[in-house]
């Protein structure tokens, strides 16, 4: 596991495509420009042999941590990867004083549901609501 890079951005992309996280109206690229705008030391990669299988996009405004972009590519999953990155993005946070962290998952990814809970993570009584301020161009 280690911080992030430029050089990472092709490999994260095919890693986010692979793991089916890349949506028409989310330019993989733009969102990396602009997470490393803040708080880029939150974005970690993790690597097998040099080679990029997993991500998590952690963010933090003040009141609570987000992750965003977990993902480890389909040809690793269910070896433990997925609890590294959340372990290290929890520690990420908690350094800079974060009191929660939450998480939105896309109501078509329920396979990912069970291993949140196993982390400890509960579903709030929250609706989640959205106001896109940019849009990015179809890819």
């Amino acid at each position: 596991m280690r911080p992030y890079t430029e050089t990472d951005e092709a490999a994260v992309i095919a890693l986010w495509n692979a793991c089916g996280l890349v949506v028409p109206q989310n330019d993989p690229k733009k969102d990396i420009a602009r997470k490393m705008a803040e708080h880029p030391e939150l974005f970690i990669v993790g690597e097998i042999a040099g080679a990029v299988v997993a991500s998590c996009m952690a963010g933090y405004e003040g009141h609570r941590g987000w992750i965003n972009y977990l993902a480890v590519h389909p040809d690793h999953q269910r070896q433990g990867y997925a609890t590294e990155l959340m372990a290290e993005a929890r520690r990420l946070l908690d350094a800079l004083g974060c009191p929660k962290i939450s998480l939105q998952i896309r109501n078509t990814n329920t396979s990912v549901i069970a291993f949140y809970e196993k982390l400890g993570f509960v579903e709030d009584p929250v609706r989640s609501f959205g106001l896109r301020l940019r849009h990015d161009a179809p890819l």
